[in-house]
Formats: C-alpha cells, sequence, structure tokens
C-alpha cells in the first residue's frame, strides 16, 4: 500500500471514530415506560416518543406548519371529514436483539398503533394498565369513525364531525406509529408488557438499555428514512439536581444540560467554553387547585388564594429574569390569548372572600410539589415555601408534600392532590392542546384535568371550538373559555419561561424546540 493510500485509510478511520463520538444528555429524571401512548409527561415524549418513534406529521416550530413524517402527503375532503395518508416508502422499523422485520413500516403499522387505544375489543386495548391519557382527553374514540387500510401504501381517517384540531393532533407524541408485526410477536408470547421495556419504532435512535434514575442507552437507527443519525450512540444521563446537571457539562461528562436553572443561565454564558441555546417556551407554569376537594370547590375560595399569592415575588425569586408573567393557561403567542393583567396580591380582599365563603378563620389544606428541578419549576421547594407563606398571611394553613415525580403525576391523576404545582407545555400551536387536555370533562376521567372542573358550559365552548376551520370563530369560543377559567379560579398562574440548554462549545446542530421537545438525529459532538 502506498503512503497517500495509508494516509487517506488513516483519515477514514480517524473521521469515523469522531463520528462515532456518544452524545450524552444530562435529563432531569426517569420517564414511566417507553409506551409513549401511556403516559402524559414530556418526560416520557422526550425520551420515547422523540428518539425511538415518529408519527404521521411533525409540526415544524420554525415555520408553524405540520410537515410530512411517516405520511409523505394528505389530502382532506371538502367536508373535512375524510383524510387520506400516502404513506412514505421504504421506512425502516429498527432491528434489536430482540426483534427483527421483515418489512417496512405499511398501513397495517398505523391501524395497530390507532385501534389499539380506539376500540376496547382490541387485543392490545388492555395493555395498557392505566389506559391512554391523551387519546381519551381528546375524545379520538368518539371523534374517529374509522380507520381504513386501502392500500399498503394508504390509510384513510373517517371523523364522525370535522375537527380542526385533527391534523395537530397526529403531531403529538401519543400518536406515535409502532410495529404491528413486533406487537404480533409479542401477543404471540403473551409478552404485551415488554412493549413499555422494550419499544420498536422507525425512529432516529433504538433503545439499547435502561436504569431506572441512572442511564438510558440508545444506538443509532442506521437505516432511518430521514439519514443515519450524527451521533451513533445517545445516552441520556439521569441527574435530578439541576446544578449537578450543568456541573456535569463543564466537566465533559455530559454535552448538553437540560432543565437548567435561571443562575445557572446567567452564569454559563459568561463562559466561553459553554453555548446557552433558549427561546420562549409554549408553556404555562401553573397551581392547579383541586375543585372536587372541599374547602376548594367553592369559587370565593380558589379566588381567595389566588389574590394570597405574590407572583411577581415569586417570578424574580424563582424564575430569576428568566419567565415572563402568566394571566391563564395560554402563552401570550397564542393565537386566541385573552389579553388581561392577573389581579395582583390583596390580602385583605382574599380574606374577604374567605368569610364570604364562611372560612374566616382559614382552613388547611396540602401543597404538593416534586423534588426535583425542572423548566417549568426551577426551585420546586422555594415555590412551595413561597406559596405556603402567601396562604399563612390569610389563614390558611399548608402542608408542603415532596412527592417523587413519577409517583406524584400517577396520583395527581387520581385527584388526590389539593394544591399542585404543575405546567403544561403544548405540543402543536394550537390553543386546544391546552384547552382539552387541562379542561374538558373528558380530561377530568382520564387525570389530565388537575383542576377536577367539569363545566358544561365550559366544556361546550371547546368542543365549539373544535368544529370549525374559521379562525375567527374559534378565536371566540377560546376566549370566552379563558373567561370562565379566570372567573372560575381554576389555577394560580405562575409563569410563562424560556427553555434553555447549556452545551458544550463542541456541539452542533441542535435546535431549542418550544414545545420543550428534543431532536437529536442532526446533534453532532466535535
Amino acid at each position: 500500500m502506498k503512503l497517500n493510500q495509508i494516509a487517506a485509510l488513516v483519515a477514514i478511520l480517524v473521521a469515523g471514530a469522531v463520528s462515532a463520538k456518544p452524545l450524552t444528555v444530562c435529563t432531569e429524571a426517569s420517564p414511566d415506560g417507553f409506551d409513549v401512548v401511556q403516559y402524559n409527561s414530556l418526560t416520557n415524549t422526550n425520551a420515547a416518543a422523540d428518539p425511538i418513534f415518529n408519527r404521521l406529521l411533525e409540526y415544524d416550530a420554525a415555520t408553524g406548519k405540520l410537515v410530512p413524517s411517516l405520511a409523505q402527503s394528505w389530502q382532506v375532503s371538502d367536508d373535512q371529514l375524510q383524510y387520506t395518508f400516502k404513506l412514505r416508502k421504504n421506512v425502516a422499523f429498527q432491528k434489536t436483539d430482540y426483534f427483527q422485520p421483515s418489512r417496512a413500516l405499511n398501513a397495517d403499522d398505523v391501524l395497530f398503533s390507532f385501534q389499539r387505544m380506539l376500540d376496547p375489543n382490541h387485543p392490545w386495548y388492555a395493555s395498557a394498565p392505566n389506559g391512554y391519557p391523551h387519546a381519551q382527553s381528546f375524545g379520538l374514540a368518539k371523534l374517529i369513525a374509522s380507520i381504513k387500510k386501502t392500500a399498503d401504501d394508504t390509510v384513510v381517517i373517517q371523523l364522525k364531525q370535522a375537527d380542526a384540531t385533527f391534523l395537530p393532533l397526529l403531531s403529538m407524541g401519543f400518536t406515535s406509529i409502532y410495529s404491528a408485526q413486533y406487537a404480533d410477536q409479542l401477543l404471540a408470547a403473551n409478552q404485551q408488557g415488554q412493549l413499555n421495556t422494550k419499544p420498536i419504532g422507525t425512529g432516529p435512535f433504538a433503545l439499547k438499555s435502561f436504569q431506572k434514575d441512572a442511564v438510558i442507552r440508545y444506538d443509532a437507527h442506521p437505516n432511518y428514512f430521514a439519514g443515519k443519525p450524527k451521533s451513533d450512540k445517545l445516552i441520556y444521563a439521569i441527574t435530578a439536581d439541576p446544578v449537578v446537571r450543568v456541573q456535569k457539562v463543564k466537566a465533559g461528562e455530559c454535552q448538553v444540560a437540560l432543565g437548567v436553572k435561571p443562575q445557572d443561565i446567567i452564569a454559563a454564558r459568561n463562559d466561553k467554553k459553554l453555548k446557552v441555546l433558549s427561546t420562549p417556551m409554549f408553556a404555562t407554569a401553573f397551581v392547579a387547585i383541586n375543585t372536587q376537594h372541599k374547602p376548594l370547590d367553592k369559587v370565593e375560595v380558589r379566588q381567595a388564594l389566588q389574590l394570597a399569592f405574590d407572583q411577581k415575588a415569586y417570578l424574580a425569586a424563582v424564575f430569576e429574569g428568566t419567565a415572563s408573567a402568566a394571566q391563564g393557561p395560554f402563552p401570550p403567542a397564542t393565537w386566541s390569548y385573552l389579553s388581561g393583567n392577573h389581579e395582583a396580591q390583596n390580602l385583605s380582599k382574599a380574606k374577604a372572600l374567605l368569610t364570604k365563603a364562611g372560612l374566616p378563620k382559614g382552613f388547611e389544606t396540602t401543597i404538593w410539589v416534586r423534588p426535583s428541578g425542572s423548566t417549568l419549576n426551577p426551585n420546586p421547594r422555594m415555590g412551595a415555601e413561597m406559596l405556603q407563606a402567601d396562604l399563612a398571611k390569610i389563614g390558611v394553613r399548608a402542608e408542603i408534600k415532596t412527592i417523587e415525580w413519577a409517583e406524584l403525576i400517577k396520583r395527581a391523576k387520581a385527584g388526590e392532590h389539593d394544591l399542585l404545582f404543575m405546567g403544561w407545555t403544548g405540543d402543536n400551536g394550537d390553543p386546544d392542546n391546552f384547552l382539552t387536555p387541562q379542561f374538558a370533562c373528558a380530561s377530568v376521567e382520564s387525570g389530565l384535568n388537575f383542576a377536577r372542573f367539569c363545566q358544561p358550559q365550559l366544556d361546550g365552548l371547546i368542543r365549539s371550538g373544535k368544529t370549525t376551520a374559521k379562525l375567527a370563530e374559534r378565536t371566540q369560543h377560546y376566549q370566552a373559555a379563558q373567561k370562565i377559567i379566570r372567573q372560575q379560579a381554576l389555577w394560580i398562574p405562575l409563569a410563562h419561561p424560556l427553555t434553555s440548554v447549556i452545551t458544550t462549545d463542541k456541539v452542533s446542530g441542535y435546535v431549542v424546540n418550544p414545545f420543550g421537545r428534543q431532536s437529536w438525529a442532526n446533534v453532532a459532538v466535535k
């Protein structure tokens, strides 16, 4: 071999070694599992839906438009009831030591993925012990009349009534497309539970291993339809403490830190070896008030709690200038956003409302909060203590209960909480993505409606907002809904934060998503 040939070979080997360098991301918490349709938290979406799966459509946050994914094109009938999807050809499922696909994606996979969630008689329907929270909240079983395969690459979905939110829903994590062939394999072996621990998708990374509260390892999907990922391996280093997450980036143990604290963002901006990437998050942090628990079922009591809270002081202490004040459920950039300032702290008015409710001496309650910080709640303990102190000023004696994240979500969905520090992130830019999950009656049943509030008038406005594609009419319905939410004081609104990540200067290709979604396929480490 000639010298120049040897040099060329060495260059190729070196380039291969560089491209093989793993991408390690410091994340906040463990997912509940990897069968993403069973869960509703962003933690599960980031760990399963984003790296492992794809959907028929995706939402491009940069353009604000839906774009093709597994469906390369789609058509909608004039009456807005029939949707025809033409599937992308030669989309490969992931190969693992427990599944070797014998075919590419086809219409059978789409049918399985939806019918499993919608049909109680489907053999896989009972495989989700806690049901399908998003599918149930959005009423998909009542909305979809039929899903049919008209060719291997064509799926036709017929709706019972027009719904302007249907296409955006298809970009959400819970509409991820699974392998029907793999599902048949698990069903034949009576191992349906393995779908939650050993998932198979078409996404850029395949799950390799998971150690709870420690690490998730993924391997790149070499036959990913959008091109092989830039990193051969993706590692989620689960690190509950946000300070430690940043320390690991500085030490080179992680290349990306998610859910960082405001003071770390400020400090990182002055560190030449670090990069801070930020964008306004399409999300709202709030305290949900359980309207099914006495005396929180009285609107005067809920209004009193809102007025007792010093939102301005909370924002300054907890977010340190990295968030704007929330006035209601929607972020300000949302079309149909109802302007108007949230009433400032007014202790005398709050006390008067408690007296009107027959509680002049106050009452006892509980405040539930997670142990570790996140983008929507950078300092859970501090925030809970500030709320506790404010409520004490009007005679409300609140006990703080710190509950591990997975347990907190499970128990909150069962309605066990009184006051709950929580956040909600939109998935697709549509206002209904806040209203239906958080305030519709069906969402009380599925557990996502943390205020546990079901009112026919509010529920009717939310439903009416879906039935027309005319923006002006939808806006009218949604603004009327926001007025009810404000008057009923279902939440104590907190903040609309920036979503920020800290990376090393060796990371390229990362784009911050306003919905908190994570796309790693084009991220590389130098």
